[in-house]
Formats: structure tokens, C-alpha cells, sequence
């Protein structure tokens, strides 16, 4: 039986005060959670069910971690999942440490994504095309939201995310790197040639796309032609095709 004071502590990770003034979010599912161990986080506790213990007890025993058994009924009634039949984690955040370009890499540059889904799919659609660092807006919404957590399906623990104000790091670190921003108008991203010496690619907000002062910093503007008849694309899916295009022109070097 969990006590009230973990059930309390638990819930309270449902919030970003709470997640800030603890310095801990909550990962749910098995592969997720599994994901999450074989991780540099550090995982203060692991509820699972007695199947779930079974399954993996070498996992959780190589990673000496302090596990409780809890019931299906028990996990549902704590996290953010409509059903989970198998484990809940614990997890430390990570300091907001500075990222910067390696030679020819590429790095995408999220302003003012809102969307929690969005932002989950982001950063898995980033680990498939096998970029490992995202530097978010400031009000880009937290990574450590349990929504966007679930959403990325355990990419979290590949992808570096770097929370700043976006004008003052690209004017302090863009200079001779191309700046290639999504718009509505632009030149055709099927003709666009990506620069084989790295860069940034900047996804903007779901509703207002990149806001005026970080479009003074972008060197070259893109648009996903539309072929049929819907308004707009959802940001996420937005964001993979950017990344297909572009891995299609500039492969991973070493």
C-alpha cells in the first residue's frame, strides 16, 4: 500500500512548480520507463506491478532501484494514463545546460511550442533523424510535463533540450551557420539545398509560427508546399518532414 505522502509527492510532479521546487517528473509505461533506467537519469523509484518486477527483476537489479509494488489500480489512479497495467518512475531533472553546434550538425530551435503532444513528438521525431539537441524559447512549454514525456516515448532520454532566449543565443552563436526557419511563404523545402557544414532549423508556434524578432536572425526561409486543400500542418509532423528532407541531403559523419 503506497502512502499518502507518496501519492501526495507523485501528484504534485503533475505540476511545473512542483516538478521545479523538487527537481523530479514522473515517467509512466514499461517502455518508457525502461528507456529511462538504461538512462544517465537518475531515478529516485520505480512503482511497479509484481509482473512487471518479474519480467525485468535483472534490469532492476543491475540498477540497484528502489522499487515499490503497487497494483494496476493503484498506477491509473496516480498518473496521467487512462491505463497502465505495469510500472511508474520517479526521475531527477537535469541542470538547463548550454548546448552549442558541433561541426556539421544540425540542431532544431523550437520558439513558443505550446502544445505538450507537440513537443513529445518533437523530440522523438528528432532521435529517429538522429539529432540530440533542441534549444527551446523560454515559453516553450516544460519537457518535463508528463504529457510530453509520454509523447516522446522515451526519447527524452537521447535528446539534450536547452531552455534560453532565443534572439540573444542566436545572435551569440549563428554566425557563419545557416539559420533556416519554417514559414508559410518561402522558398520550396524540395528545392532547398541544406548546407552540408551544420545548422539550425527554427519551428515556430502552432498558431503564430516564428515571432518577429527571431525571424530577423533567420538567413533563409522554407515552406512545406501544400498540395491539397488543408490550412496548415500540425507542428510536429511539420517538423519530421523538415528532418527527412534534410537527412536526405546530409548524412551523420563519424
Amino acid at each position: 500500500m503506497l502512502s499518502k505522502n507518496r501519492i501526495k509527492y507523485i501528484n504534485s510532479l503533475k505540476i511545473k512548480k512542483y516538478r521545479q521546487q523538487h527537481g523530479a517528473f514522473m515517467v509512466e509505461g514499461a517502455k518508457s520507463v525502461l528507456e529511462l533506467l538504461e538512462s544517465d537519469f537518475k531515478t529516485e523509484v520505480v512503482l511497479a506491478t509484481q509482473e512487471f518486477q518479474q519480467k525485468y527483476s535483472s534490469i532492476l537489479t543491475r540498477h540497484n532501484t528502489l522499487t515499490e509494488t503497487v497494483t494496476i489500480q493503484e498506477l491509473e489512479g496516480l498518473g496521467s494514463f487512462q491505463t497502465n497495467d505495469s510500472c511508474l518512475a520517479v526521475a531527477k531533472t537535469k541542470q538547463n545546460a548550454f548546448l552549442s553546434l558541433d561541426d556539421s550538425e544540425y540542431m532544431l530551435v523550437l520558439d513558443d511550442v505550446r502544445d505538450p503532444g507537440n513537443l513529445g513528438t518533437i523530440i522523438r521525431v528528432a532521435d529517429w533523424y538522429g539529432i540530440s539537441k533542441i534549444v527551446c524559447s523560454n515559453d516553450t512549454t516544460d519537457i518535463y510535463n508528463p504529457k510530453v514525456i509520454a509523447a516522446s516515448k522515451g526519447s527524452f532520454t537521447r535528446v539534450n533540450i536547452f531552455y534560453t532566449d532565443l534572439v540573444s543565443y542566436l545572435k551569440e552563436n549563428s554566425a557563419k551557420k545557416s539559420v533556416i526557419g519554417a514559414f508559410l511563404g518561402g522558398e520550396s523545402l524540395y528545392d532547398f539545398q541544406f548546407s552540408q557544414t551544420g545548422g539550425y532549423v527554427i519551428m515556430g508556434n502552432e498558431s503564430n509560427g516564428i515571432g518577429a524578432e527571431v525571424e530577423k536572425l533567420v538567413t533563409h526561409k522554407v515552406t512545406i508546399p501544400r498540395i491539397g486543400a488543408a490550412e496548415s500542418l500540425n507542428v510536429g509532423i511539420a517538423t519530421a518532414i523538415m528532418m527527412d528532407n534534410m537527412r536526405r541531403q546530409v548524412s551523420i559523419k563519424g
